[in-house]
């Protein structure tokens, strides 16, 4: 499992817009960069990453071979009520990652 940050309030106000920032650690292999033997390494990349709030999508990315490794996405949603934030992360290999957090919408 990889190890993933994501910065967000634990609470707002109805409709506040609010800031997320989500990283992963992942090398983000192109796929085209050889490896110390000159045989190219295998391509491992993160392809998709989404955010739902209570169940609904807020922001989705698609990432392709030239995104850095451990890649960095920030974002604006609206705060409209209390609930959690799922943050997943699809790739190469079988590799999935989900992260929740809660968010506390006060009047």
């Amino acid at each position: 499992m990889a190890r993933a940050l994501v910065h967000m309030p634990g609470t707002a106000k109805n409709g506040d817009v609010i800031e997320i920032r989500a990283l992963i650690a992942h090398p983000m292999e192109s796929g085209h960069r050889p490896g110390a033997d000159g045989r190219l390494l295998p391509q491992d990349i993160i392809r998709s990453f989404r955010c739902t709030y209570n169940g609904e999508q807020v922001f989705a990315a698609t990432l392709h071979p030239a995104i850095a490794a451990n890649p960095y996405i920030a974002f604006f949603t609206v705060a409209t009520e209390t609930g959690t934030l799922a943050f997943t992360w699809q790739g190469d290999n079988d590799f999935a990652q989900t992260e929740r957090l809660p968010l506390t919408v006060t009047p």
